[in-house]
C-alpha cells in the first residue's frame, strides 16, 4: 500500500474506532400482573436514553406455569426473536442449558446481592440468570375491621378461621353478601404450590422433597395442613377460590370484599391506590403459623432475567440485564411497586421505608423464606410441582381426603425419581 494510502486506512480505522457501538434493537419476555408492564415500559425508556438500545416487551400470560411452558417451548425450537428473559426463581435449573452463563459479565455485581438468590440461579457452576426482584408472601389484613370487632393479628391459622369466621358472619348480617373471611389462590397452577407447600411447612410437615432429593410429603403433618384448608373452601372463603390465582385474589380484595388475603407484595401498593375500596384500611403481617407449635412459613419467589443463547445481541442484553438488575433499578422498582431488592442494603433505605413500608419489614421474612424444591428435583420439578398442585386442588375440592392422596402423590413421584431427578 502506498504510504497516502496507508494514512487514509489508519485514519478510517481510527475514526471508525471512535465511533460508539450500534445501537441494538432487543426483545424481553415477561408475565404480566398487577403493574409489571407499566412498571417494566418506565424503565426501559430509561435504558434506551442511555445506551440508544431499544427494547420491545413480549407480554406473557400472567400464570407464571403458562408462561414456564412457552419458554421451553421457544428455547428448544432456538427462537432467536427473544433476547432477554424473565425468569421464575425456580427455572434455573430447567432453562440452565440454553442460557448465557453471566459469570463472567456479573463478577463484579455478584457480592452485592443475596447470597441465597445468587446460588438459586447457579447451575453446575453457571450463572445462568442474575436477580432482579425477590419475593416472599404476607396476609393482607383489614385493619378496620379487627378493630372494629376487637380482634388482634392472627398468629396461627386456627385464629385466622375463628377471626374471618366472625367478622365475615357479622358483616354479612349487617349488609354486606359479598364479604369473605379469606382469599387465596386456590387454582391448580404454581401458585397453589406456594400456597400449599406453606400449609404444610407452617404445620411442620416439611417440605415436597428434601434438599437430598427425598420424597417427604407423605406424612401426617402434611395430611392435616390440607384438610384443614379444604375446611376453609365454602365457609370463609368462597368456593371460586378452587379457580383464583393472583389477581382474582386481589380483585375480591381491592374491592373491600375479604377480611384477609394471601398474596404477594406487588398487591400493596396496587391496594393503597386511588381507586381501591381498601386505601389507608389494611396492613401486612407474616402468615400465620400451623398448629402444635409450627411456625410461620413464607415460599421464596422471585424473578431473575437470564439472556438467550440465541439471542444475536447477546452484548447489548447483557447491559439490559445490568440495567435492570442494578441497584438504583432495583430502588425505584421498590418505590414504584414495592418490589423487594435482592442488594440487601436497600432494605436500609429511607426513602423505601416511607413509601413502601413492607419493603424495609420484610427483610426478615426473606432471610427465612422455604424454597421450592427446583435444585433437588432438577429438570424434573414442573412435572413434580404439577403433581403436588393437582393433588391439593383435589383434597381442596373434596376429591378424596388430605391422607388418601398425599398417598397416591407419594407413588407419582417416585415413578418421576425413577425416570431421572
Amino acid at each position: 500500500m502506498r504510504p497516502a494510502a496507508l494514512a487514509l486506512g489508519l485514519g478510517l480505522s481510527t475514526a471508525l474506532a471512535a465511533q460508539p457501538a450500534l445501537s441494538a434493537e432487543l426483545s424481553i419476555a415477561l408475565g404480566s400482573i398487577g403493574q409489571d408492564v407499566a412498571e417494566m415500559r418506565q424503565q426501559l425508556s430509561k435504558f434506551t436514553e442511555e445506551t440508544g438500545h431499544t427494547v420491545n416487551i413480549v407480554e406473557m400470560p400472567a400464570s407464571s406455569t403458562d408462561q414456564f411452558g412457552q419458554y421451553r417451548l421457544w428455547l428448544a425450537a432456538q427462537n432467536a426473536d427473544i433476547d432477554v428473559y424473565r425468569t421464575d426463581v425456580i427455572w434455573a435449573p430447567q432453562l440452565a442449558a440454553n442460557l448465557v452463563d453471566l459469570t463472567e459479565a456479573m463478577a463484579d455485581r455478584v457480592g452485592e446481592h443475596l447470597p441465597s438468590v445468587i446460588q438459586s440461579q447457579t447451575v453446575d457452576g453457571k450463572l445462568v440468570a442474575f436477580p432482579m426482584y425477590t419475593d416472599a408472601p404476607a396476609l393482607y389484613y383489614r385493619t378496620d375491621l379487627l378493630e372494629k370487632y376487637g380482634k388482634a393479628v392472627p398468629q396461627t391459622w386456627e385464629e385466622l378461621q375463628a377471626t374471618a369466621q366472625e367478622i365475615q358472619d357479622a358483616e354479612r348480617k349487617a349488609g354486606n353478601s359479598q364479604m369473605n373471611g379469606f382469599v387465596f389462590q386456590g387454582a391448580p397452577y404454581e401458585g397453589l404450590t406456594c400456597d400449599g407447600l406453606e400449609w404444610v411447612a407452617s404445620h411442620g410437615g416439611g417440605t415436597i422433597v428434601d434438599e437430598n432429593g427425598e420424597i417427604t410429603i407423605n406424612n401426617e403433618k402434611a395430611a392435616a395442613a390440607l384438610d384443614q384448608a379444604k375446611g376453609w373452601v365454602g365457609t370463609i372463603a368462597p368456593a371460586g377460590v378452587l379457580s383464583y390465582k393472583e389477581e382474582e385474589a386481589r380483585g375480591v380484595w381491592q374491592t373491600g370484599n375479604a377480611v384477609f388475603m394471601r398474596n404477594w407484595p406487588y398487591a400493596y401498593p396496587l391496594g393503597n391506590g386511588e381507586d381501591s375500596a381498601v386505601k389507608g384500611k389494611f396492613d401486612v403481617a407474616p402468615l400465620p403459623a400451623g398448629a402444635d407449635g409450627g411456625q410461620s412459613a413464607a415460599c421464596l419467589g422471585g424473578w431473575n432475567l437470564a439472556v438467550s443463547q440465541f439471542s444475536e445481541n447477546q452484548d447489548a442484553a447483557i447491559e439490559l440485564v445490568k440495567f435492570l438488575s442494578s441497584e438504583q433499578s432495583q430502588k425505584e422498582r421498590a418505590l414504584m411497586t414495592a418490589r423487594l431488592p435482592t442488594i440487601a442494603s436497600l432494605y436500609d433505605d429511607p426513602e423505601i421505608a416511607k413509601a413502601q413500608p413492607i419493603v424495609a419489614e420484610w427483610d426478615t421474612v426473606i432471610e427465612t423464606a422455604i424454597p421450592r424444591p427446583s435444585a433437588a428435583t432438577k429438570g424434573q420439578y414442573n412435572e413434580v410441582s404439577k403433581e403436588f398442585w393437582t393433588t391439593v386442588n383435589e383434597t381442596l375440592s373434596g376429591r378424596g381426603t388430605a391422607a388418601d392422596n398425599l398417598d397416591q402423590l407419594e407413588k407419582r413421584l417416585r415413578r418421576l425419581k425413577r425416570s431421572g431427578w
